[in-house]
């Protein structure tokens, strides 16, 4: 079943990069008590993924904070340490970069896609979230090959 408005996430460990190295992260401790805006992209270092999902919401953070965002947090089926170079790479500081290095956390959702005829395996799907406390309350699915819906203006205009 696919995550929808008004769900509560699935508890879930993601990774995050750290000074001290990865760090598991329950999905349930991560987004309480917070409004966090969360996209998914196929995967860091992809081409879209690189050079239109990433940079948009770098370029939109101080706008999405400013309409009451307190977080903004990208995740994707890579390790820690592709995304934390992805991250420093696109100068993405204001992005919190969530590996979910088995897909797990897509599973959860309901929202992972098979690439495997491009060599890349079990893939999240392009997507955002509004999420506040834990619970959806914006998603936004892309279709296979798409790119219309999880970009950060209409995260915008959403808020």
């Amino acid at each position: 079943m696919t995550i929808s408005k008004g769900d509560k996430l699935p508890v879930v460990d993601l990774v995050k990069a750290t000074a001290e190295g990865p760090q598991k992260v329950s999905s349930a401790e991560f987004f309480a008590g917070r409004k966090v805006a969360l996209f998914a992209v196929p995967g860091a270092f992809t081409p879209t993924c690189s050079a239109k999902h990433l940079p948009g919401y770098v370029d939109h953070a101080a706008d999405l904070k400013a309409k009451g965002v307190d977080e903004i947090a990208c995740t994707a089926v890579n390790d820690a340490f592709v995304m934390n170079a992805w991250k420093e790479s696109n100068s993405a500081g204001d992005i919190t970069m969530l590996a979910d290095g088995s897909a797990d956390f897509a599973k959860a959702l309901g929202l992972d896609a098979d690439f495997s005829a491009y060599g890349m395996g079990t893939r999240s799907n392009r997507y955002s979230m509004i999420v506040d406390d834990g619970v959806v309350s914006e998603i936004n699915v892309e279709g296979p090959g798409e790119f219309s819906v999880s970009n950060a203006e209409t995260m915008l205009g959403q808020l």
